[in-house]
């Protein structure tokens, strides 16, 4: 005994030859144009600074993979069931994992920057182990060498 399940075709949107990203795919296309142009009158023109021209025209067809990169990388169809976890809809089987990692992630984080601040405040304290406030001043000696003479001259300086 067997079943006939009726499943009907996604439809899917038709954006044409070029794609989603029409404006990075003719941009792309253009640098390729205008660096092949510029690089063939490096070629074949006859110029004295032809090299210069070679080297131009390479390297906007290379600057030209970037907007590649970007009409490539618009055009990639994901399925709206790996969309999920990205717009905040949660999957009910994994609430309960997800909740106990993020927790365990929290605390992770919270005791390694209240171990940075304790690192700090103890560098702080005094010899007595009490807390100085922050607006007091050091005195530091300084020793400075006046030139004509060859003296050393003790300065206090306050920070």
């Amino acid at each position: 005994m067997s079943t006939f399940v009726r499943v009907e075709p996604v439809a899917e949107r038709s954006y044409g030859a070029v794609g989603r990203c029409k404006c990075s795919f003719w941009f792309a296309v253009a640098h390729d144009i205008l660096g092949v142009l510029i690089m063939m009158v490096g070629v074949f023109g006859g110029l004295v600074v032809h090299d210069l021209f070679i080297y131009v025209g390479a390297i906007i067809i290379f600057l030209s993979l970037i907007w590649w990169v970007f009409w490539y990388s618009g055009n990639i169809d994901v399925p709206p069931e790996e969309l999920e976890d990205d717009v905040g809809l949660i999957k009910p089987k994994n609430r309960g994992l997800g909740r106990v990692m993020r927790r365990v992630s929290e605390r992770l984080s919270t005791g390694i920057r209240n171990s940075f601040r304790r690192k700090s405040r103890s560098v702080g304290e005094g010899t007595s182990g009490g807390h100085r406030p922050s607006n007091a001043a050091t005195e530091v000696s300084m020793r400075t060498t006046a030139s004509s003479s060859k003296v050393y001259v003790r300065e206090a300086l306050s920070v």
